[in-house]
């Protein structure tokens, strides 16, 4: 919010400067000399330069007009639609809530502002082994609900583990409206309900974020206990995406949802694994490094190379799945060592 001044002084200047250039009297020097023109000719000649410099003066001070007008207010415009713009939730389910292939079990937890989540419990498939299987906490990302990513849960299962999938505020059956502060309360609502309710071990918990959910995700598990962290398809910030698709207009500066991974990254006290489509042309692959390369050790980058900005499960296959899963196991068999 510091650069909004900052942008309202810039539109008023050029605004000041558009009036200065409209009402500049054109000057007839060029066709008076001792107070009186010599001929016809010179006169003529006078009045058609005044009405050239006359026509030009009003379309500089029209086109500075319109350049201040979108310095101020698109960027005003963006402040005010910018919920809208990072979050696209819907309600109503991708095919529909009953679906029998999922062997889902539907839960149900309140955040700490009393604001009632809906998601989908679903076990790790396969025969129980002597170890208990890893729990992902699964914070997805800014469009659709948790039907969308059925397909991806029960690939999840088939490779052995646990997951909670669950819908932010405002998303599927969740009540309230998605808002940073919001989702970050969610995902603390989500992770008190396995410890609480599952009974899951923190060491066990995943926290995987695609997307926002990736920033959702980092926030959590910087201010709680957990295994490890899953990042895929993320960013630095909400600001430098901001930047990044408007790069002539200051909106970067105004945003009030911040999602600062490349800040928030060096408090990570657990094992990071990021993945990244290299083909991905909404969060591009250099963002996703330098939250990477600002991340403490032990940390793991998987580029999918082929993969875009929401399909690297599918594009990656079992490899995917092996690096996936790999991970997981891991962190939760503690396998890595961590300097606190």
């Amino acid at each position: 919010m510091r650069a909004l001044p900052q942008t309202l002084l810039l539109g008023i200047l050029l605004l000041g400067l558009s009036v200065a250039v409209l009402s500049t009297a054109p000057s007839n020097a060029a066709g008076a000399k001792d107070g009186f023109v010599h001929s016809t000719q010179e006169a003529s000649k006078t009045m058609r330069n005044t009405t050239v410099a006359t026509a030009l003066r009003r379309i500089a001070g029209m086109a500075i007009i319109i350049v201040a007008a979108v310095v101020v207010l698109f960027p005003l415009l963006v402040l005010l639609m910018e919920k809208r713009l990072v979050y696209h939730p819907t309600s109503a389910p991708a095919v529909s809530w009953d679906l029998p292939w999922l062997q889902v079990e539907d839960c149900a937890f309140r955040t700490a502002d009393g604001r009632r989540l809906h998601g989908w419990w679903r076990a790790a498939a396969g025969p129980k082994g002597e170890r208990k299987p890893p729990v992902i906490l699964w914070c997805h990302g800014n469009a659709g609900n948790i039907t969308h990513r059925a397909e991806n849960l029960e690939l999840m299962s088939r490779n052995g583990l646990s997951a909670l999938l669950y819908d932010y505020r405002g998303y599927g059956k969740s009540e309230g409206r998605p808002s940073e502060k919001g989702l970050c309360l969610d995902a603390q609502a989500a992770y008190d309900y396995l410890r609480n309710e599952r009974g899951v071990e923190a060491g066990r918990i995943i926290c995987f974020g695609r997307s926002l959910g990736a920033g959702v995700a980092l926030q959590l598990a910087v201010s709680r206990d957990v295994g490890g962290l899953v990042m895929e398809s993320t960013f630095e910030s909400i600001s430098a995406m901001a930047r990044k698709m408007f790069p002539l207009t200051p909106i970067w500066s105004l945003t009030r949802n911040r999602y600062n991974n490349l800040e928030k990254i060096s408090g990570l006290q657990a094992p990071l694994l990021m993945i990244q489509g290299g083909k991905d042309t909404l969060t591009p692959a250099a963002q996703a490094r330098a939250v990477y390369e600002a991340a403490p050790e032990p940390k793991q980058f998987y580029l999918v190379e082929q993969a875009g900005h929401d399909d690297a499960y599918a594009v990656g296959g079992q490899r995917y799945w092996d690096v996936f899963a790999g991970f997981c196991r891991k962190c939760s068999g503690g396998e890595f060592a961590l300097e606190r």
